[in-house]
This record gives structure tokens, C-alpha cells and sequence, in this order.
């Protein structure tokens, strides 16, 4: 499988799939939960607050999981998605967060305790597409 046209597609999927999982740990337990997600290319971003459980367990462990599309359709692909997660506190990527994302849980973009998870890709796994079976990239 050509890389490009995997990376097309994973790019198709992300950028259709705003919602999904992410997994961190925590003392070698797991912890997941909801998120909105948005994509540059097959960078992942979200916003949190430095206030929240997940950043201590992202400053303790960068490493993180995401489950994103499957949607109830008739197309059920989605992502596993594997990276390295920075914490980010620059206004400019937080102002595009903040005009691209949900405004829920936070009042304002100037809101201090509000951070961008930047998730760079380790590896990327494409699941539920017959075009794409046993298609994972490396990073």
C-alpha cells in the first residue's frame, strides 16, 4: 500500500471524526475519555484545562491512545492512533482550537487554565476498511 494514499485516507477519517477516545495512564493504569478532536494533516489537537486529571497524567506520561470515527453508517472505518502528547500554551494554536472547536467548559480563549494537546502520530493504525486492511504506518 502506497504510504500517500494511506495518509490520504487517514486524513479523510480524521477530518470527518471529531469525536473520539483518548487513553492515557496513570500508574501503569489506563484511563480514557472523551474528547473533541481536531486535525492539521494527521496531527491531532484538543483542548483541556491544566487543571484536569489527564494533564498530570500527560506530564507523567506523554504517551497517548486515540479511538477516533467509526461512525453509525454504512462506512465504520476509524483510527487507532498512537503519539506522543505536548502540552501546548501558545495563544495562536489555542485561538484556532477556540474558533475550529466546541466553546463547552470554558468561558474564554484568554481563560488561563486553558491548554492545547498537540498528539503527534508514533503510529497510525487504519481499522474497518477493506481498501485498507492491515494498513499501520510508523512515525
Amino acid at each position: 500500500m502506497d504510504q500517500s494514499k494511506a495518509i490520504e485516507r487517514i486524513t479523510e477519517i480524521l477530518d470527518d471524526s471529531k469525536i473520539g477516545i483518548l487513553s492515557t495512564a496513570k500508574d501503569d493504569v489506563p484511563n480514557a475519555r472523551y474528547m473533541w478532536f481536531y486535525n492539521d494533516g494527521i496531527t491531532l489537537y484538543a483542548k483541556t484545562s491544566d487543571e484536569s486529571p489527564k494533564f498530570d497524567e500527560i506530564e507523567e506520561n506523554p504517551q497517548g491512545f486515540v479511538l477516533l470515527g467509526f461512525h453509525d453508517e454504512k462506512n465504520h472505518a476509524f483510527v487507532e492512533y498512537y503519539g506522543e502528547i505536548e502540552v501546548i500554551r501558545d495563544q495562536e494554536t489555542i485561538n484556532w482550537l477556540w474558533e475550529n472547536q466546541d466553546k463547552d467548559f470554558f468561558d474564554n480563549k484568554e481563560n488561563p487554565h486553558l491548554v492545547a494537546l498537540k498528539i503527534n502520530p508514533t503510529a497510525i493504525k487504519i481499522m474497518n476498511d477493506d481498501a485498507f486492511e492491515n494498513v499501520e504506518l510508523s512515525f
